[in-house]
Formats: C-alpha cells, sequence, structure tokens
C-alpha cells in the first residue's frame, strides 16, 4: 500500500469559502491580555457576506479577547481527523445582544437550516445573552492534508 502524501492546495476566496461552508468544527485562536495565544474549539458557519461565523457569550475568554484585539485565526478541520483542514487569518467582530440576534438566526440556519420555531429562537438567544464572533477572512493558509512529505513517499515505492 503506497503511503499518503501530504498536499498543499492554494485558493483563492470563493475557493476559500466554498470549502469551509460545509465544515463547522474548528479552533478559534485569539491572543489573551498576556499576549500568549489562547484557542477555543467551537462550531462555526459561513454567512452570506462570506465571513466566519461563531456563536459565544459575552464573557467567554475568546469573546474578550476578540474584543480587545482584532486579529484572530481559526483552523478548521473536517470531520474525519485525516481530512484536510486550512488556516484562516482575519478581522474579528463582536455583535452583543439585542444586535446579535438576527445574525445568531443566520448563523443557525447556515449550520442546521431551518428552526422548527424561531420566535422560540430569537427568545432563547436574547434570555441566554448569546453573542456572535463574525471574522472576515484576509489571509489563508493553502488547504492542506496530512501525510508524509513526497520524497518519503517516492523513496517507497523503489
Amino acid at each position: 500500500m503506497s503511503p499518503s502524501v501530504a498536499s498543499n492546495t492554494t485558493v483563492d476566496r470563493a475557493a476559500l469559502l466554498d470549502f469551509v461552508r460545509p465544515r463547522h468544527r474548528a479552533l478559534l485562536l485569539t491572543r489573551r491580555s498576556d499576549g500568549g495565544p489562547q484557542a477555543s474549539p467551537l462550531t462555526c458557519g459561513v454567512d452570506d457576506e462570506g465571513r466566519i461565523v461563531v456563536s459565544t457569550y459575552p464573557e467567554r475568554a475568546k469573546t474578550r479577547n476578540a474584543r480587545r484585539d482584532s486579529a484572530v485565526s481559526l483552523v478548521v478541520l473536517s470531520d474525519d481527523w485525516d481530512g484536510p483542514w486550512v488556516q484562516v487569518d482575519g478581522e474579528a467582530e463582536v455583535i452583543d445582544p439585542p444586535d446579535s440576534v438576527e445574525p445568531l438566526v443566520e448563523y443557525f440556519r447556515v449550520i442546521s437550516g431551518e428552526h422548527p420555531d424561531w420566535d422560540e429562537y430569537r427568545a432563547a438567544m436574547l434570555r441566554q445573552g448569546k453573542s456572535l464572533i463574525r471574522v472576515t477572512p484576509k489571509r489563508w493558509g493553502p488547504i492542506a492534508t496530512g501525510g508524509f512529505p513526497a520524497r518519503l513517499a517516492e523513496d517507497s515505492a523503489d
């Protein structure tokens, strides 16, 4: 059996968003007040304007950090651990209630489709005090897969 070869595929913004749209698992990387990294596993989606969106609460570390320093990164993962992934660096915007309610409706729709009772959902978002983080992609790495460097795969074929 041939070893799996790592790949890096450079993509434009449209292809990046096409890649991210069906993938909802990510790590959001923000900076703590001392400059150190802080990572949060989360669920994300892509809104109609091509921003990566994340539901959160105002008191969460990721929210406080993104509010203080809007330069963030996301590592968007495939459902399969060995699947392709991409790092996206961008500018975060934090939206708090009540302004967050309609963006949270869009967040839900892009991840899960239609809710059986939107009035109930909106009321729950207000009651819970949910915020939304929007990340506008500014740069991104190639879409990558793990595996052996090509030189090792070629060596094993001999």
